[in-house]
This record gives C-alpha cells, structure tokens and sequence, in this order.
C-alpha cells in the first residue's frame, strides 16, 4: 500500500507552526519542529513493507500546487494529515481537493482537535478515517493493518459507514509499549528539514524519551487529552539511539521533545548513562522540564551540566498563585523562581514560557507575570523568554469552563481559524484585545535591555557562539512581527 504522510503548504498568516506543537501559531520567520510522532509512523509502516512517502510541504517551502501536483503523480492509497484547531477548515478543503484528483484516495486526519470532535469533521469534509488519541504510529499501523485484513480495527478510529459515522471505541494507550517501537528513520522522514530557533550546534536533531508529561492536568493543555497516560522509553533505548545519531549522523546537538522530560531515578541514570558512554563530550542535550521535578531535586542539576544539559524549556505560565492553581499547573511560584535560580547557577540556560490573556486575571495580574520574567531575564536567571495567548482548544478543561462562562469573544464552531493566536480567543475583564497582544509583543522586548545584550556578548568565545546570537536576535524580531497584527 502507498501511504502519504503530508503537511500540506496551507495558506495563511505567514508561516504555520503546525508540527509536534501543542498551540499553533502562523510566525513571520518559519520554525519547523520535527513531527515525532508520525515519523515513528513512518518507519513502522515502512518496515512492513509498505511504500512511505514523507510530504512536508511546509518544512520544504513547497507550494500547495507542488501539493496536488504530488498527489496526481504519486496516486498513493492512503494520505494522512495532522491538523489543529485553527487550520482545521484549511484541511476540510484539502481533502475535498485531493478527492477531485482521485475520489479512490482515502484521507485520515489526525491530531488533538478530531479527538476532541471526531465526527464534525466527517459533516464538514469528504474525510474518510479520524485516528482519535497521540499514538498516530501504532493506531495508524493498526488502521493499516486492518485496511489490509491483516487484524482488527484498533481503538479510537472514526469512520464512514454508508451514511453513518462510527467508531471501534475509545482510543487506550495502555498496550502501547514505547519500547517495541524502532528508532525513527531520520531518511525516510528527512529529519535534517527540522530544528529549533535555539539550537547552537549542527547537525541537530530531535529525540522522544516520554509520551508526554508525568504530571498531565493542567487544564489548558491539549496533549493532555491525546496523552493522558505518562509512559517512558527505557534510559538505555534512549541512550542507544542517540549513539546511533552521533555515529551515524554526526549529531553535535539534540533537543528532547517529550511534554516533560523523565524526572527522578529516570533522570539520574540517563545522566550516569551520559557520562560514562562519553556522550556527554559529543553533543548538547535539552528538553523540556517541569519547575517542581527541579527543586525537588537540586542535587540533579550539577550532575545534569556534566552530563551535556545545555538548556530546559519550563513553563512560567503565570506569576499569580490563584491563576496556577486555577490551571492545576501544581507549582508555587517560588518554586519558578527558586528553579530558575537553580538551574542558572549550575551552568544549565532556561526559556521561559508565559501566558497573557487569562479571563479571570485583571490587568495588574498580567503585568505581574511579565514583571516576573523581565526580572528573571534581567537578573540572569533565564536565557529566553516565549510568550502566547491563552488559547482553549476543544477538548480541554478550559474550553469546556469558557463554554459555560461565556468567556469565549465568537462563536466556537464558526470561527475556529481565530484561535491561532493572531488575537485573544477569551475575554478578560479590564483588558481589550489589543493591549493584550500588545502585552505579548513586549515580552519579547526584554531582549533589548542592555543588561541581557551585554550577557549575550560576554558569552562569545567563537564562531558558533556568534552564529548563536545572531540567529535568536532574528528570531525574537520575528517573534516581535508575529503579535503586530492585532484583529478587533
């Protein structure tokens, strides 16, 4: 069987943050993270034996004519798709035009908006399968499988029967062993294609050691939906397959892109793993990290800097204790600004992340988060700084909360393409939409501050560290353009 995995050029504000990302955003400088979990699909189907094509026409800058023109040449069987909530009318009418090439290409889409809302995509667009649920690799094989008589149905599958629409039932990732999946075929899904803003070496490259974070409820949060279940890889999986990205690839920097990375005794020994296969001296570790699972142990982070830490990404959300406990964020703000500390201390750089637009938080709420992390930038306690708006994406806690409390500034259904975060999606009490987004804007201003700029220089020992600056001044103009245009 032919299979087409596609991120199709869609047409837009600029360029789509769409793969392996939690909240979508359109950027005025393209950032393209690698799509984990579908490569790993990828590379399952291809092993068995199936003809895999990998169309990332937004990584490759192809046009959405290439895209089609793709289509009619290749005439795959199957052409899967992974769509949000902001660009999920954009991928209705690709599947309309893919069905006029050829009405015998059957479409799947996949991602957290059909999970929360399976069916509406089956009334609105000539699609033929939904996967529901984050395990796009072994669902899809599953779906395959079966396409070919080869098993069952597996669970968490829409589709079309006759006029009707039904499902093999909820999707479950509990027989869903990490470990059994192959390394992902960086060829095959052309991995050299993807990287981070930050990265400060190349080549460079993306791992996965967790699906997606030990912690899972904070209630803006949409891969809490498709993972609700926390499983790792075994530290020894993990170490295996970035030996194999050093030999094979001459891998010099990679970034974790698990929700969370594995804390605890997990964390330790793939630390030990680190230094006593020599890795540590070969290439620049990151990840995303928690800011509770840093002060719990403090006596990691030394040990994380020997091992090849160079940075962890950790959420500051809010430095208002009722809006964190509000989100189940389960931190204290202390506890940010202790790890912050902490981590800087032991020689390991830290990117913030902030939230602006909570509907319940006033305008000195929100100033009282930026002032945190200008301060925290400021005192050299944190290297970047990313800011969003607060988006309720379908299916989770706070878009059901801003469905009740008539939070949300449209109607939901009608106006999906306004949460991609060009404008606020909910309403706050003292703030128009336009100071808010003025708000994130300013955020990234705190890199202009002569107090950070002389850190920065004093950092540069070489060429790469050069190339390191230049390359985030760029990107945080960029981040600056992204939240200018504002809609009434």
């Amino acid at each position: 069987m032919k299979i087409m995995i596609a991120y199709p050029a869609l047409q837009g504000k600029g360029s789509p943050m769409l793969t392996q990302n939690r909240q979508f955003q359109w950027m005025s400088i393209g950032s393209y993270i690698y799509p984990m979990v579908p490569a790993y699909a990828a590379t399952l189907l291809d092993r068995a034996g199936h003809d895999v094509v990998w169309y990332d026409g937004i990584a490759e800058q192809h046009s959405y004519d290439h895209f089609l023109r793709s289509i009619e040449d290749q005439r795959p069987d199957l052409v899967v798709m992974e769509t949000k909530t902001p660009v999920v009318k954009l991928h209705w009418a690709i599947v309309e035009d893919i069905k006029e090439i050829s009405p015998a290409i059957r479409v799947i889409l996949m991602g957290d908006h059909v999970t929360a809302l399976p069916e509406e995509s089956f009334h609105n667009s000539p699609v033929d399968f939904i996967i529901t649920g984050g395990d796009y690799d072994f669902s899809l094989k599953g779906l395959v499988d079966a396409l070919a008589d080869k098993g069952n149905m597996p669970a968490g599958i829409y589709f079309r029967e006759n006029d009707t629409v039904r499902n093999s039932g909820p999707f479950s990732l509990k027989a869903n062993d990490l470990n059994t999946l192959p390394f992902v075929d960086r060829d095959l899904t052309k991995a050299r294609l993807y990287f981070e803003k930050w990265k400060k070496r190349e080549p460079f490259r993306y791992t996965m050691a967790g699906r997606d974070c030990q912690w899972g409820k904070c209630t803006f949060c949409s891969w809490t939906t498709i993972y609700p279940l926390f499983r790792t890889r075994t530290v020894e999986s993990l170490l295996d397959e970035i030996e194999m990205l050093v030999s094979r690839y001459g891998v010099r920097e990679i970034f974790d892109d698990s929700g969370n990375f594995p804390a605890g005794a997990w964390l330790e020994k793939f630390c030990h793993g680190m230094i006593e296969r020599g890795l540590n001296r070969k290439i620049l570790f990151s990840c995303n990290m928690r800011f509770d699972y840093l002060v719990k142990r403090p006596e990691l982070l030394d040990l994380m800097k020997k091992a090849g830490f160079r940075k962890m990404k950790s959420g500051l959300e809010s430095a208002n204790q009722a809006t964190l406990d509000r989100i189940h964020k389960n931190i204290k703000v202390q506890d940010i600004v202790e790890g912050c500390r902490l981590a800087t201390e032991a020689g390991i750089d830290i990117q913030l992340t902030v939230m602006v637009g909570y509907p319940w938080e006033s305008r000195d709420d929100a100033v009282r988060t930026l002032d945190l992390a200008r301060g925290l930038m400021a005192g050299g306690y944190a290297e970047m700084l990313q800011s969003t708006v607060v988006v309720p994406y379908p299916g989770t806690p706070l878009f059901n909360e801003a469905m009740e409390k008539n939070w949300i500034r449209f109607t939901p259904a009608d106006a999906w393409e306004r949460y991609d975060m060009t404008e606020p999606v909910l309403v706050m009490p003292d703030m128009e939409a336009e100071e808010i987004m003025k708000m994130c804007s300013a955020v990234y201003k705190s890199f202009m501050t002569p107090g950070f700029v002389l850190r920065q220089l004093l950092k540069i020992r070489n060429f790469e560290d050069l190339n390191y600056v230049f390359r985030g001044s760029k990107a945080v103009l960029g981040h600056i353009l992204d939240f200018a245009g504002i809609r009434s």
